[in-house]
């Protein structure tokens, strides 16, 4: 059983599952794959967006990459929470053909490949993400693995690189990291580079500048 909501609230990219679908509250009217999908599972992840009073700003999947439909949730319309690092103990419960396919075993590279050198707080979100915590089927045998990884602030370009250098160069999926911190969230493989990077926020993308140089 995952956590009950916390009073702070949900993050961005945490998995919710909700006591009633009907009490959602669409940016726009929902296609009818929407209904279909939240009758088959309650589930619904938590997106980026300016903050309202008392509710959280969710996404909806279907089982196309392109369904994808922008909500809003009562917090106390939320039955069940479970964030991307909790998922990481929920692979040992998939059923053989689901922990065969590519992400679920790039999933498993990662946890060795991080086991020392790592970040202390990720977890898989995307699809692999969403099957962990809902036991829907959304992983595909070509699906990327997505990952999220949780900073109390922004962490040194020098710890992103090894963070980076670390990842399985034999991958069963491709793996794409975000650094999710405060202020927002950006490609691990663009803030490692010490280059200039886009910081995703709820307000929109700001360019940040470039790392100095000693």
């Amino acid at each position: 059983m995952g956590t009950l909501m916390p009073r702070r609230g949900a993050r961005v990219h945490d998995l919710l599952r909700l006591a009633s679908p009907r009490l959602l509250q669409w940016e726009h009217e929902p296609e009818p794959w929407a209904q279909a999908a939240l009758a088959a599972t309650p589930w619904v992840v938590t997106r980026r967006a300016p903050m309202r009073t008392g509710r959280i700003a969710v996404g909806v999947r279907g089982t196309q990459r392109s369904q994808r439909l922008a909500a809003w949730v009562d917090a106390e319309q939320v039955q069940e929470w479970l964030r991307p690092g909790e998922l990481r103990r929920r692979v040992a419960g998939l059923a053989p053909a689901r922990s065969a396919l590519g992400a679920f075993r790039a999933l498993e590279q990662l946890e060795r490949a991080w086991r020392q050198l790592g970040p202390r707080d990720w977890g898989p979100a995307g699809s692999v993400g969403f099957e962990l915590a809902s036991g829907w089927p959304s992983t595909a045998a070509a699906s990327d693995l997505d990952i999220v990884v949780r900073c109390p602030r922004a962490p040194s370009r020098a710890r992103a690189r090894a963070w980076l250098e670390a990842l399985p160069r034999d991958s069963q999926a491709r793996i794409d990291v975000l650094l999710e911190w405060p202020a927002g969230g950006v490609a691990l493989a663009e803030f490692a580079s010490g280059s200039a990077y886009l910081l995703r926020r709820p307000q929109g993308a700001l360019l940040r500048p470039a790392a100095r140089r000693a």
